[in-house]
């Protein structure tokens, strides 16, 4: 025997999304299946490594063509750098790269 709290609100979905299927389940058979359906759902992964490195690129020239004429190479190098790194506050923070040991 499995059982749980639902808040109302979320009682009410189930039984809404009850009311749509072609037998009508009861409460109980409804949470088993969306129980059923969310385990199969896949989670996605973080990008390759070649997903990354075209991001990157994509970023790279759209920071270029707004930069066009503002600043000298070195300094709009490293403002790019800047862009594409992110805050540091935010980096630990991002789910698209793996963590640093």
């Amino acid at each position: 025997m499995l059982g749980f709290r639902a808040t109302d609100e979320l009682r009410g979905r189930i039984v809404h999304w009850a009311e749509f299927q072609t037998d009508t389940p009861k409460l109980s058979e409804a949470v088993r299946r969306l129980v059923e359906l969310g385990l199969t759902v896949k989670t996605k992964s973080a990008p390759s490594e070649r997903q990354r490195a075209a991001l990157a690129d994509l970023a790279s020239k759209a920071i270029d063509s707004l930069t066009v004429g503002t600043a000298d190479g070195e300094e709009k190098a490293s403002r790019k750098r800047r862009l594409i790194k992110g805050p540091e506050e935010f980096r630990e923070a991002r789910v698209d790269r793996p963590k640093k040991k």
